[in-house]
């Protein structure tokens, strides 16, 4: 019985092995993948708040395009976009957004909001499949290293309904990157755009900032006109957008999956070093064992063997009084 337990053990361990040597790659690999994925979030930094400062110089004067800009507060019709991964083996990466995004559209339907949903990244297909949402266009294969026609491509899906009238309001659910040990799950607004950038203007240094700010109105000379160009604007906006939560998303992804795979490693070593105690301590049982049987059956042979010689003198002994 030790015996059969001490060769399931080793096959345990043998598999427990060859699982952590898969996580300790995974882990290596994507720790590798971190450090070029930040570096391209901060190479698209500049492009990004360039087009956001043009925009919002572009929008002050723009008061023939009110349907572009807003809080989206009365929007009755809604297009969300989901970013998530292909893959699993990252901790809660991917359920975090996916269940930020159906809490989403479950409160705005309470409030009589009708929603379209696109997603990128496969997790999210089976996930909104099985509670019976449908997906208006799936996005796969772009999490792992995206580029920024990936992300054209997904902002066509959504400033295209945005302009033709068919929502009044976009959102983005996605994983915002702050630091390597913190990664936040947001909702932004994309479309339309915010009218005043508070934090901005909060930033600019006071009343001499604001003189700056207005002295700085004069000298810009909008063509073609300003409602035509934020148009124009609005779809290198989406993709700036899309393209930089794309990254976020992406060194995300590969921080919680160093995380995720880190862990695993640390209890497959546990469970190796729980395997091998166990084993030697069935090794030991087994060991005892077979001493005691030794032992027993030593015993036994001596109890025989002086039961015999006890024998042969009896006998000796009746037969020299028999010739007595």
């Amino acid at each position: 019985m030790a015996g059969g337990q001490e060769r399931a053990l080793r096959r345990r361990i043998r598999s427990v092995e060859a699982t952590k040597k898969i996580t300790r790659a995974m882990e290596l690999i994507a720790a590798s993948q971190i450090p070029r994925a930040r570096a391209r979030i901060a190479g698209s930094a500049p492009y990004v708040e360039g087009i956001e400062r043009v925009l919002a110089t572009t929008a002050a004067e723009a008061s023939g395009a009110s349907r572009l800009l807003g809080d989206g507060a009365e929007a009755r019709s809604v297009l969300v976009l989901a970013i998530v991964a292909d893959r699993g083996l990252a901790g809660g990466y991917n359920s975090s957004v996916l269940r930020q995004t159906e809490r989403l559209i479950v409160a705005g339907e309470a409030e009589g909001r009708e929603y379209r949903l696109v997603t990128i990244g496969r997790k999210a297909i089976g996930f909104f499949r099985f509670r019976g949402r449908s997906v208006d266009r799936p996005f796969l294969q772009m999490t792992n290293r995206p580029t920024f026609e990936d992300a054209r491509q997904v902002a066509a899906e959504l400033t295209g309904p945005f302009l033709a009238g068919e929502v009044d309001l976009v959102q983005l659910v996605s994983t915002r990157y702050r630091s390597a040990g913190v990664q936040v799950v947001e909702t932004r607004q994309v479309l339309p755009i915010h009218e005043v950038d508070e934090e901005r203007e909060e930033g600019s240094g006071g009343a001499e900032g604001a003189a700056g700010a207005e002295g700085a109105g004069g000298f810009f000379d909008f063509e073609p006109e300003p409602e035509e160009l934020l148009r124009l604007l609005v779809p290198r906006y989406a993709e700036a957008v899309v393209y930089r939560a794309l990254l976020e998303a992406s060194v995300s992804e590969h921080t919680a999956r160093q995380r995720a795979m880190a862990a695993a490693t640390d209890n497959a070593e546990e469970l190796i070093t729980t395997y091998r105690r166990a084993m030697n301590r069935a090794r030991q049982d087994a060991i005892t064992t077979e001493i005691l049987e030794i032992v027993s059956g030593a015993e036994a042979l001596r109890a025989n063997s002086e039961a015999a010689d006890e024998r042969d003198d009896f006998l000796r002994n009746d037969q020299q009084e028999q010739s007595a």
